[in-house]
């Protein structure tokens, strides 16, 4: 099986060609940057991520911690889920940062690639967000429902529903086919992630990871149901194997969970983005 199957036939959007070098360093250098003890850096790391939030946290700890920590970070901007795992296996990024561990489990499975997790670093909340109703409690029967078509978010939609009783699912449920019980008969549109925020207005209610959500202008007080910070879907910083000990992804580890990095998270998302303990 093919890494396709994560999007069901969705179109994969271009991306990639963008390599945006958010340095600590004048002009973009990918030259190794000084540390501020006058040491000598510890260079460029490469980082895949979605603009919003990764984007926004790497530039982020690019103008305001990298430096101190020798490190030269240049980010690569993706714009989907499809590319940003490939480009982590051939080396055109050292890292990666976008996915949940359960996404990237799918991806190694179904590739047969084996890259791997370095942390937890941050949760992007899901919510269910509707433009028709105050809550889910409020569903008719026969309601739709837009989710992504990708197997480990609309598993991750299903689980929240289920958890809320409104339908019920069997374990491991990643399909429709896994929904057991659905007492108001509701319909169920697969939509590709990055395009659910635009279905809202042809649906009672649509299901909008944060990546997507907050570009599109929704925000957690917009949420008929937001995802809680038990959620296992934290966002993981991503490499290759034999990076795993590499200093530049120990030091970006360090940086991306500073206390300083995690109260820029708080203060900018409230609510939306939340960093891990």
């Amino acid at each position: 099986m093919s890494f396709s199957t994560l999007t069901r036939g969705a179109a994969i959007v271009a991306a990639g060609a963008l390599a945006i070098g958010l340095t600590a360093c004048a002009g973009g250098s990918t030259d190794d940057a000084p540390a501020a003890d006058g040491s000598e850096g510890l260079g460029t790391l490469k980082v895949g991520a979605l603009p919003v939030p990764a984007g926004d946290i790497l530039k982020w700890v690019s103008d305001n911690l990298a430096e101190d920590a020798g490190l030269t970070i240049e980010w690569q901007e993706f714009t989907d889920y499809n590319t940003p795992n490939p480009a982590l296996s051939d080396g055109s990024v050292d890292a990666n940062l976008f996915q949940n561990s359960t996404f990237l489990d799918t991806y190694n499975e179904q590739s047969g690639d084996d890259l791997i997790s370095v942390g937890e670093i941050y949760l992007p909340a899901a919510a269910f967000y509707s433009e028709k109703l105050d809550s889910l409690d409020d569903l008719d029967k026969g309601a739709t429902i837009a989710i992504p078509n990708d197997p480990t978010n609309e598993g991750r939609a299903l689980e929240l529903l289920a958890a809320e009783g409104i339908i019920e699912i069997a374990d491991g449920a990643t399909t429709l086919a896994d929904i057991t019980d659905n007492p108001k008969d509701l319909k169920f549109v697969e939509i590709e992630n990055a395009s659910l925020a635009l279905a809202l207005p042809d649906n009672d209610a649509a299901f909008v990871t944060a990546s997507f959500a907050i570009p599109a202008g929704l925000s957690d007080d917009q949420a008929i149901l937001l995802e809680g910070t038990d959620s296992k879907y934290y966002n993981i910083l991503a490499t290759r194997a034999d990076m795993k000990d590499d200093p530049r992804i120990e030091a970006l580890i360090e940086l991306l969970n500073d206390d300083r990095t995690k109260e820029y998270v708080l203060e900018t998302w409230k609510g939306l983005i939340v960093p891990v303990d």
